[in-house]
């Protein structure tokens, strides 16, 4: 089995044991040895995998982190372990820090069996970075995201190309949120380049609010269009296979966006459309103020596309319901029920940022 088939039904058990995995051994067990397992290290052979490692830390004797990954007698990796409930952001890794430090480790990993943060030394030597330079989320699994794990495969895994792989990892990462902040948002100085590049006459304060119009919407286009061509690409591919007698079938949901839907409503049909997407970037946008933008995500269902916070459906942020008639933004207040308004245009959603920042604070109480 391919390790991102082998990642794939690690997270695909997830849904199931998530009420039953209310502690930090269950998760443990349920959750993190399996992934472990699926990286290529033997978590029953304690040559390779130490759970409970020990390691006098300066006045403190006796500290332990959750597992220790082994080669040749000296840890790699390090792991800390949270329930499956608990929220990355909020969590606290100081044992993992202060072991990465008097450790031979170069890799620290936090996991709460859903999302795995993998950290190194980058702005420091010898001092665990505070971010993480990559991330894997078992319920959202991406392509690359797992391609980039598999570095860290037994087979793979290399200390000496560890500093630039993690250089590269995480200045990639950080590129693709300023991306995705200006696509949504594109600041005057974002504008500005484009601008230059076809416009000869005066940057005037109009011409400037005019291209960030045109700005928006042609990088809108552009992501269409491509995404369109890929589309195109692969149904070329399969027709080409069904000739050979070999019929390969597409993922067009997967493919269409970069945000993937709620399981239940992909196993339905459901696609996710370039208005909720950029409606959700927007809304990200607005909340950078207010909160980490990793922490919003967008889920797709059915009757509507859910924007929520830590992916938890008990923290909805707002909801979309468009159709090609109307378009209606819905707020949610403190009790949680809907407010919907009717909005001519996704820039509207500006208008009620004031809103959208108190409702994060609700489940901040």
């Amino acid at each position: 089995m391919d390790f991102i088939d082998s990642v794939r039904q690690i997270g695909s058990r997830i849904p199931k044991q998530l009420e039953h995995t209310k502690t930090e051994e269950a998760t443990k067990h349920a959750m993190v040895l399996p992934f472990i397992n699926a990286l290529g290290y033997n978590v029953f052979d304690p040559t390779e995998v130490v759970p409970e490692f020990t390691a006098d830390v300066g006045l403190k004797k006796g500290e332990k982190v959750d597992y220790a990954v082994l080669k040749d007698g000296k840890a790699i990796m390090l792991f800390e372990c949270k329930t499956a409930t608990a929220n990355l952001d909020s969590e606290h890794f100081g044992q993992l820090l202060r072991y990465f430090h008097v450790t031979a480790a170069r890799v620290g990993i936090l996991t709460n069996g859903i999302v795995y943060r993998f950290f190194t030394d980058l702005d420091e030597p010898n001092k665990m970075d505070t971010k993480p330079f990559l991330e894997l989320n078992l319920l959202d699994v991406k392509e690359a995201a797992v391609e980039q794990v598999k570095r860290f495969t037994k087979s793979a895994f290399n200390a000496e190309e560890l500093s630039n792989v993690a250089t590269e990892l995480r200045y990639t990462r950080e590129i693709k949120r300023v991306l995705a902040d200006q696509f949504a948002a594109p600041s005057e100085d974002f504008v500005r380049f484009f601008v230059s590049q076809v416009h000869s006459g005066t940057k005037t304060k109009r011409v400037m609010e005019q291209f960030t119009a045109v700005t928006r919407g042609a990088i809108g286009q552009f992501i269409t269009d491509a995404i369109n061509d890929r589309l195109r690409q692969a149904l070329g591919d399969t027709a080409a296979s069904a000739q050979a007698g070999a019929i390969t079938p597409v993922p067009v949901a997967a493919a269409q966006v970069e945000v993937v839907p709620d399981r239940a409503a992909a196993a339905s049909g459901v696609i996710t459309t370039e208005e909720e997407i950029e409606a959700y970037h927007i809304v990200k946008a607005i909340l950078r103020e207010a909160v980490d933008p990793r922490r919003v995500s967008m889920r797709d269902t059915a009757s509507y596309c859910g924007v929520l916070l830590d992916d938890n459906n008990r923290k909805p942020l707002c909801r979309f319901r468009f159709s090609e008639s109307k378009k209606l933004f819905a707020l949610i207040d403190e009790q949680k029920e809907e407010e919907k308004i009717a909005i001519n245009d996704l820039h509207d959603i500006y208008q009620y940022a004031d809103r959208l920042k108190r409702t994060v604070g609700f489940y901040a109480k």
